[in-house]
């Protein structure tokens, strides 16, 4: 039981700084274009003309 004392400090703490992470990430537009890094990974992106 005295680990208690330590242990919910501890993941209210990481719980909450998780929280601040995620919040922090939405107000800097991570998730604004979901289908754009879809598209960017199949886009052949050969500008070149062929030989």
């Amino acid at each position: 039981m005295n680990m208690l004392v330590y242990l919910i400090p501890i993941a209210l703490f990481l719980g909450a700084l998780g929280l601040l992470a995620f919040l922090w990430s939405l107000k800097s537009g991570q998730y604004d274009d979901l289908d754009g890094a879809g598209w960017r990974a199949i886009d052949d992106d050969d500008d070149r003309p062929a030989v």
